[in-house]
């Protein structure tokens, strides 16, 4: 009984103090909860620039919080961006470690370090630097988050070096680095008071998206407003809309659609009898 107790507990202070910080584009400085896995799995949808279909990218993702300070993701997508059916394109690996984390009642203050790298089996083709499925590469960066009551904030910054094998003729016609940033805001709505960890969640979100290239000196700059809704404290079901305020880039499209859905498997990792 003394254990359903602390669970109950500590998932409410959990969702009560991280729910808003789930942001569905980018990652927080904060982790999922120790010894824990998640599956989810993402949908982007878009209308390509060069043609009149909707293409679409499919991501599975695994998701390990090894402690309170390391986290590690798995994921690979498929996609018919790059060609005429839906087929496998890119595997990713993504790891963090929170460093530092200051915590109070109802606000902390966390920043991390992350490192990803991707291989794609996608030409080289638009002059945006991405490696969600797109292009071969690394990445590497820091994120701080701040959380207030019911608001929560985080700001990224990012170094991308893209590895996709570089023919020479179009060597210098594509960028290669990039400066990536991010700012992400997000708010609790409901509910208003816990009671219950199998209380519904509803979080608005909306996140800055962008990038400057260091080689040929190009940008992009996207507004991304997302809806949330968290069930039972462990499944998150999120529905966002991507576009593009402004650009000097060659891009596959200037909005997009993001539909993805996670579950929570809390203590999965944990050893029997600990």
């Amino acid at each position: 009984m003394k254990q359903v107790i602390t669970m109950i507990s500590v998932l409410l202070v959990s969702a009560a103090g991280y729910a808003q910080e789930l942001y569905p584009y980018t990652e927080p400085a904060s982790n999922m909860p120790s010894k824990s896995i998640s599956a989810k799995w993402s949908t982007k949808l878009l209308k390509s620039e060069h043609n009149d279909r909707v293409e679409q990218r499919q991501t599975p993702e695994i998701m390990f919080g090894l402690n309170k300070n390391w986290m590690v993701h798995v994921a690979g997508t498929f996609s018919d961006m790059y060609s005429s059916n839906l087929r496998w394109e890119s595997v990713r690996l993504y790891a963090k470690y929170r460093f530092l984390s200051i915590d109070d009642v109802h606000k902390h203050f966390r920043v991390a370090a992350f490192g990803e790298a991707t291989h794609s089996v996608n030409d080289v083709y638009y002059e945006e630097v991405a490696l969600d499925g797109d292009q071969s590469g690394v990445m590497g960066g820091l994120v701080v988050t701040q959380l207030w009551q019911k608001l929560a904030l985080s700001g990224s910054v990012a170094y991308a070096q893209v590895t996709s094998k570089k023919p020479k003729y179009i060597e210098d016609a594509y960028p290669w680095q990039a400066l990536n940033y991010t700012l992400s805001a997000g708010y609790l709505v409901l509910p208003r008071e816990y009671t219950s960890y199998r209380q519904t969640n509803l979080n608005l979100y909306v996140e800055l998206l962008g990038q400057r290239t260091l080689d040929r000196k190009q940008y992009y700059v996207d507004l991304a407003p997302a809806v949330q809704l968290i069930f039972n404290s462990n499944a998150k079901l999120n529905v966002g809309h991507r576009f593009q305020l402004n650009s000097d880039m060659h891009r596959m499209a200037e909005k997009s659609w993001m539909i993805s859905f996670e579950y929570v498997f809390l203590n999965a990792l944990k050893k029997k009898g600990s």
